[in-house]
């Protein structure tokens, strides 16, 4: 898929750079616009909107004449600060703070019996977006303890992880122009005819953004915040007003593109995972590959399984599974199940089978099902088996590995963990999957050509021959295979299933040459379903 979240980053730092659209020499220049701003604030000082304090801090940036940028204090006072100004802008741009460009996190004064909107960070929307909801409150009873905001005021989270994520929007369509929410929040309120909101937003949203946030942190683990001091000294570029409405248009239109895109692609993911649903259950009913009468019939494929099992048992790599579910088909064409002494009629088997399959059980079919099992009690397993971060004796293979490759997060074991786990050692071309939370999700173990066992949470499959692998690893994978898995799970929020179970599931077994035909074919097309999904990119 095309990199979306990318693209948007490239086209906001183009634009706070002014290379999104073309300058204008006509514009007015943003020198002038600054001193709009510091005359505003001064005249709100003499009406009393604002006191002295609130702009003794203020600044102003400009160019000496060797080109480097200095600032100049109220004391007048001059400092150079080259080595802060992260890019260069056009001429007719100017660097400034934010706390002297805006009011950071200003007050509220309004009747107690005006209804106003309020607005918990639930509210807002995350991500590359400018949307929030609200509720509507009495002022009186939001006024204390909650951080204020107004019309068109920009609102910035300032606490993990709602500030990585990039909580943060310009308030729209107050009840009555005022609100209050969550303390979680920095304000900026940009001053008339000055600066846009909705720059101001997009320069926030930006990654460099969030990441000098991040590294200016402060607080406990889970609780770290940015502080006011980081907005009120970071620099933001300001370009002129008639150039931050094109910047604004042109933003605009290209994130709607974006969005295009993104809609375009999750409709056609959705597709396609609809398709390789659709092909996996042709696949286990027999619709997917013609049957050949000259095939070897799966009776015989389960009959060599059964002798191979029994080969295993004999030479004492493997006990024989005294709770086996064990299905045949009687004199009568009916399936039966033998569990234990019991045997009973096989009801409500999920579809009919093409002449030269068989149904049979999961335990029946494979050489071995086990989780992460040991000698002697729990409590001693935790006891004795050390897991590590750092490469040790053998990996513990978790479901998690396989999709970063085996190459980060890895846990491991020592030598005396690995010999105290061997009912659950791996060795390469097992099939494990989560037994808890995301069942239904498949993998085969590769072989890393070192040691290897199974982690918690997961069950392995071990099949007598690699052969009989990939048609079991589909059915898993197929809507019957997740329904029979779903059908022995437990718990609501957090399904759950164990090996005894798992066993027990029906499995319908083609003949090992159609089996072939169906693993070739689910994968041809699979590979030209993964073609045109890539192809969006």
């Amino acid at each position: 898929m095309i990199d979306t979240k990318a693209l948007r980053e490239k086209i906001l730092d183009l634009a706070i750079r002014g290379k999104l659209v073309p300058q204008d020499p006509n514009d007015e220049p943003a020198s002038v616009l600054l001193e709009r701003i510091r005359a505003q604030k001064q005249q709100m000082v003499k009406e009393g909107k604002l006191k002295a304090k609130d702009i003794k801090n203020d600044t102003i940036i400009f160019k000496g004449e060797d080109n480097l940028h200095y600032e100049q204090f109220q004391d007048g006072t001059v400092k150079c600060i080259e080595d802060e100004i992260p890019f260069e802008i056009p001429e007719s741009w100017e660097w400034c703070r934010f706390l002297s460009g805006f009011i950071i996190n200003p007050r509220n004064s309004i009747q107690d019996n005006i209804e106003v909107s309020f607005i918990p960070m639930p509210l807002i929307q995350e991500g590359y977006t400018n949307n929030h909801k609200s509720e509507i409150r009495l002022w009186k009873k939001v006024k204390t303890g909650y951080t204020h905001f107004a019309e068109n005021d920009i609102a910035i989270a300032k606490i993990t992880p709602c500030f990585e994520n990039k909580k943060s929007v310009v308030f729209k369509n107050l009840s009555n122009g005022y609100g209050a929410g969550t303390t979680e929040l920095h304000i900026i309120r940009t001053l008339e005819n000055t600066v846009l909101p909705e720059y101001v937003l997009w320069y926030i949203k930006r990654d460099d953004f969030i990441s000098d946030g991040i590294n200016a942190f402060s607080g406990a683990v889970g609780q770290k915040r940015i502080g006011r001091e980081f907005i009120e000294q970071y620099l933001i570029p300001l370009p002129p007003v008639s150039e931050q409405e094109k910047i604004l248009e042109a933003i605009h239109t290209a994130f709607m593109s974006i969005d295009s895109i993104e809609c375009s692609y999750t409709k056609l993911n959705a597709l396609i995972t609809i398709a390789k649903s659709k092909i996996l259950d042709l696949a286990i009913r027999g619709k997917l590959v013609p049957q050949d009468p000259n095939d070897e019939p799966a009776s015989v494929l389960l009959e060599r399984i059964k002798a191979e099992k029994e080969e295993l048992i004999k030479q004492g790599k493997i006990k024989r599974d005294k709770k086996e579910s064990v299905i045949f088909k009687g004199e009568d064409n009916s399936y039966y199940r033998i569990v234990g002494k019991s045997a009973e009629e096989c009801e409500n088997l999920p579809f009919d089978l093409p002449q030269g399959w068989q149904w049979t059980s999961l335990g029946q079919y494979s050489e071995k099902v086990t989780d992460q099992v040991a000698s002697g009690s729990f409590a001693s397993l935790r006891a004795n088996v050390v897991s590590f971060k750092e490469p040790d004796y053998a990996i513990m293979v978790k479901t998690a590995d396989f999709s970063n490759n085996f190459t980060k997060n890895l846990t491991y074991t020592d030598k005396h963990g690995y010999e105290f786990l061997e009912n659950s050692n791996l060795f390469g071309g097992e099939l494990i999957l989560s037994n808890i939370g995301s069942i239904g999700k498949v993998f085969i173990v590769p072989d890393l050509k070192r040691k290897m066992t199974l982690a918690p949470n997961s069950v392995m499959i071990r099949l007598t021959n690699d052969e009989y692998r990939d048609y079991l690893y589909y059915f898993l994978q197929s809507p019957t295979g997740y329904k029979e898995l779903k059908a022995i799970s437990t718990g609501v929020a957090m399904l759950k299933f164990n090996k005894t179970d798992l066993k027990t599931i029906y499995l319908p077994v083609p003949p090992l040459a159609e089996q072939k035909r169906i693993v070739e074919t689910i994968e041809t097309i699979f590979t030209q379903l993964d073609e045109i999904e890539n192809s969006i990119a």
